[in-house]
């Protein structure tokens, strides 16, 4: 029980039944009633909060990049990270073959284990609790998502979101260069599906990709 009382400190919430919690924290290697079904439900419950997050945090995003920061917050090793910061694999109730292979620490059993405990949470507390909760888990995260996502490139982006959506990469062609050659300025078109969908222009070829990336990126995004 007070291995129970330093965990819920560190979650910053007290459950009125523990026996949610002592389930949340038993892997299927130690017996049952073990956290599978905790975790399928807790799986929604952290997506909904995250999304909810993101979607206050980020007004500008569209719905194709907040899906794209939401699955990298939710993965199961940015999942792992989470639990690892509470401290939560020395709670963990697991069979002497996962103990002695180093369960404790396993990104799959650490991120099922936090999926099963927000679950417990909603249960016990209701959903503003669990709220509550995951937000302060996963606000810095969150938070953190904006330089992340700042830093991708452009062309970058844009390949995510050709091959995604046409099924091929962007190609890029410089069409003009201008000004002698210590000082060129470098014009280029990027196409996809036979359509020149972005423009841009830079002292250097990367910077022009770069330009061109982004302008098609908008374009795609008012849906042109």
């Amino acid at each position: 029980m007070e291995k129970l009382a330093k965990l819920q400190e560190r979650l910053g919430y007290s459950f009125r039944r523990l026996e949610l919690l002592q389930e949340a924290l038993t892997h299927r290697s130690y017996g049952k009633p073990d956290n599978e079904r905790l975790e399928f439900l807790g799986d929604s419950v952290i997506e909904l909060v995250v999304s909810h997050l993101l979607f206050e945090t980020f007004p500008e995003q569209r719905e194709g990049e907040l899906s794209k920061m939401r699955s990298s917050l939710v993965k199961e090793e940015a999942l792992a990270e989470v639990a690892r910061r509470i401290n939560l694999g020395r709670f963990i109730l697991l069979g002497k073959g996962e103990e002695t292979t180093g369960g404790r620490d396993k990104d799959s059993i650490l991120a099922g284990a936090l999926e099963a405990v927000l679950a417990a949470v909603y249960l016990d507390g209701g959903f503003e609790e669990a709220f509550r909760v995951v937000k302060e888990l996963f606000d810095d995260a969150v938070r953190g998502m904006a330089k992340t996502w700042s830093d991708r490139d452009f062309k970058t982006r844009l390949q995510e979101y050709t091959q995604a959506r046409f099924k091929e990469v962007p190609q890029y062609k410089v069409v003009q260069e201008r000004g002698p050659e210590h000082d060129k300025i470098f014009q280029v078109v990027v196409t996809a599906r036979g359509r020149i969908w972005g423009r841009g222009s830079g002292r250097s070829k990367k910077e022009a990709e770069q330009r061109a990336a982004e302008e098609a990126l908008r374009k795609l995004d008012e849906g042109a």
